[in-house]
């Protein structure tokens, strides 16, 4: 027994923070539907997990679906049971929802770099609050951070020098085994959107010697000990968003990442650059890319209209 529960924190482990709020999330609701109708959640017959996909198709979007059924068959694995997500009863509700209402994900809008401008000049510089936005919102776009790892800094990770700040990832999501990397991000003199001008002056002004980098501030300046939480992110580009005119739904925390690689492409930066600085293990960085050059030698504009 006690080498079952090793074994299931290990595994727990091996998943990242907010993927495992997620799973956690999902499973509670699938247990409750159960519970409503009165049907086994676990273990639960793949004919409980399509009719519960079909209950839920009409008020959530396809990939959420997906990965509440993949939640479910993780809480299954965990307890020792064995779920069949590819019986036909699950496989062909996925499909049929799939045809029906599309596949294509919510992408939230990339913060490029003009954007980036706009918010950091909302930002009140005359106070904590405004100091740290503005390094959060820099810091995450420069070095094309996710918003787990920009909330995971840590004093001791910054190695400041003429050049920039040398920051150290222990862990993220493309390197869950914690071997740990290094992102450079440069230092742009004389420029009111330097990063790392932006950062010192917020561990200057927000007394932080030691301890998580960006913390939360109350309304009377007063700087906690502890690190924001990840949603954090979503909500201080979303209230920048609001501030300079933007439709804040359309933002989230991974704006500032899709910002900088869409950025990035605009301005001819090779791929290989890109997918270096953003630590893209896989292609998903050519979509940014593809976005970032659509008007890079765009035809429309060469036809004489």
């Amino acid at each position: 027994m006690i080498a079952w529960a090793r074994a299931e924190d290990y595994a727990r482990a091996s998943r990242a923070t907010a993927t495992r709020r997620a799973y956690r999330s999902d499973w509670v609701h699938f247990e409750a539907w159960c519970r409503t109708d009165g049907l086994a959640s676990l273990p639960a017959t793949p004919q409980i997990v399509g009719a519960y996909l079909a209950a839920h198709a009409a008020a959530l979007a396809p990939t959420t679906l997906s990965r509440r059924m993949s939640s479910i068959a993780v809480a299954h694995r965990l307890a020792g049971h064995q779920l069949d997500t590819r019986h036909p009863t699950v496989r062909d509700v996925m499909a049929g929802i799939r045809r029906e209402r599309g596949t294509a994900p919510f992408r939230a809008a990339p913060a490029t770099t003009d954007i980036i401008r706009r918010m950091t000049a909302a930002c009140d510089v005359e106070t904590l609050i405004g100091l740290r936005d503005r390094a959060l919102l820099l810091v995450g776009f420069a070095g094309a951070f996710r918003r787990s790892e920009l909330v995971g800094l840590d004093r001791r990770d910054l190695a400041f020098g003429p050049e920039g700040v040398r920051i150290t990832l222990h862990r993220s999501k493309e390197d869950q085994e914690g071997a740990g990397e290094v992102v450079g991000v440069a230092r742009v003199d004389g420029s009111p959107t330097c990063p790392v001008a932006a950062l010192e002056a917020w561990l200057i002004a927000g007394s932080v010697p030691e301890g998580a980098v960006f913390r939360s501030v109350d309304r009377h300046g007063r700087v906690a000990p502890t690190a924001l939480d990840d949603r954090a992110v979503a909500r201080v580009v979303q209230k920048l968003a609001a501030a300079v005119g933007l439709n804040p739904t359309i933002y989230s925390g991974h704006s500032l990442r899709a910002g900088f690689a869409t950025s990035a492409a605009a301005h001819g930066i090779e791929e290989r650059r890109i997918a270096k600085q953003t630590r893209h293990k896989s292609v998903v960085v050519r979509t940014y890319i593809r976005d970032g050059e659509v008007f890079v030698h765009n035809a429309s504009s060469e036809v004489g209209l």
